[in-house]
C-alpha cells in the first residue's frame, strides 16, 4: 500500500471513529432516526478502515508452496468485505430503522444537540474527504475524472475510502434536513425519510463497491497503456519477429501476471531462445516494474 492510500485511510479511521461516538451519544439524547442510522453507519465505516488495513498488512506475506503467485489479493478480498458490511451494517440497518420510526413516529428532542452533532461530524467528514481526494489526485492523472479513477484504479483503498466518505458526506446532510424538516413542519416522519435516504444511498455505494472490487477479484487485465508498454518491451527484442498474444492479469494492485505468446528467430537454438526469453523478460520488467511474474512461450512463423 502506497503513503496516499495509508494517509487516506487513517484520516477516514479517526475521524469516524469520533463521528460515530458522538452520533450514537446524541441518538441516546435525541431519539432521532437519521443520527441512529448514521451512528451504525460510521461505526461500519470505522470498521472498515481497519479492514482496509489488515488487508494491505496481509498482502504482503511471503509467497509459499499454496500460494505461489503470493497474497496480494487479500486487499481485494478485504475491499469486498467492506462493501458487505456497508450494504449489511449500513444500508439495511438505515432501512429498517427508518420504515420502523415511518410506521411508528415520534418528535426528536434536543433539536439542538441533534443539529450541532451532526454539524459537527459534517466538518470532521470533510476532513477525512478533503484528504482522500488529496491522496487521490497525486496518483489520478489529470486528465481522468474521480468516477473513472474509481472504475478504472486497481488499487482497492483509495477508491473505498472516497465512496465511503462521498456517502457518508451525503447522509449526514440527509440526516441534517430530516431532522430540520421534522423540527419546522412537526412531521416526525421526516426524520424517519432522511433515514430510509440514507439506506438506499448506502446500498448503492455498497452495489457499485461490490462490483469493482468482484472484477478485480475475479482477475482483471492491465491498463491499455501498461499492455502496449509490455508488448513493445517484448516486440523490441532483436529476437523476436512477432507477438502472438499478450495476455496479463493483476494479482494485486501492485504484482501483474504476464502470458505471452511470441515467434522467435527460427534459426536460434533450443538455449538462444531460452537466453532470448529471459533478456525479453528483464526489458519487460524494466518497462513495467509492477510485472513479477513473465511466462513467454516461443513459437515460429506458419504459412
Amino acid at each position: 500500500m502506497n503513503e496516499g492510500s495509508r494517509k487516506a485511510i487513517i484520516a477516514a479511521f479517526f475521524a469516524n471513529l469520533g463521528i460515530a461516538i458522538s452520533k450514537f451519544v446524541g441518538f441516546l439524547l435525541t431519539g432521532s432516526a437519521g443520527l441512529a442510522a448514521e451512528a451504525v453507519h460510521s461505526f461500519a465505516d470505522t470498521g472498515n478502515q481497519g479492514l482496509l488495513m489488515l488487508g494491505a498488512k496481509r498482502s504482503i506475506k511471503a509467497r509459499d508452496e499454496e500460494h505461489p503467485f503470493g497474497h496480494e489479493r487479500e486487499r481485494y478480498f478485504w475491499a469486498f468485505i467492506v462493501a458487505l458490511v456497508l450494504f449489511s451494517m449500513g444500508g439495511l440497518f438505515a432501512l429498517y430503522e427508518g420504515i420502523h420510526k415511518f410506521r411508528n413516529p415520534h418528535d426528536t428532542e434536543n433539536m439542538s444537540i441533534a443539529i450541532g452533532i451532526l454539524i459537527v461530524a459534517i466538518l470532521l467528514e470533510s476532513y477525512s474527504l478533503r484528504t482522500a481526494v488529496k491522496e487521490t489526485a497525486h496518483v489520478k492523472p489529470a486528465n481522468q475524472s474521480y468516477w473513472q479513477f474509481i472504475r478504472t484504479a486497481k488499487q482497492p483503498e483509495l477508491p473505498t475510502v472516497l465512496l465511503e466518505d462521498v456517502a457518508a458526506e451525503t447522509g449526514l446532510f440527509f440526516a441534517l434536513a430530516g431532522v430540520l424538516l421534522a423540527h419546522f413542519t412537526h412531521e416526525p416522519r421526516w426524520d424517519a425519510v432522511g433515514s430510509i435516504a440514507i439506506g438506499v444511498l448506502l446500498v448503492v455505494v455498497a452495489f457499485i463497491l461490490g462490483a469493482e472490487m468482484k472484477g478485480l477479484l475475479i482477475g482483471e487485465t492491465a491498463l491499455p497503456e501498461t499492455r502496449i508498454a509490455l508488448a513493445a518491451a517484448l516486440r523490441g527484442h532483436h529476437h523476436v519477429q512477432e507477438v502472438i498474444y499478450l495476455h496479463t492479469e493483476h494479482l494485486g494492485p501492485d504484482a501483474l501476471l504476464v502470458a505471452a505468446k511470441a515467434i522467435f528467430d527460427p534459426s536460434l537454438s533450443a538455449a538462444d531462445v531460452s537466453r532470448s526469453i529471459d533478456e525479453a523478460e528483464v526489458k519487460m520488467r524494466a518497462a513495467v516494474p509492477s510485472a513479477r511474474f513473465i511466462f513467454i512461450e516461443p513459437d515460429i512463423a506458419r504459412s
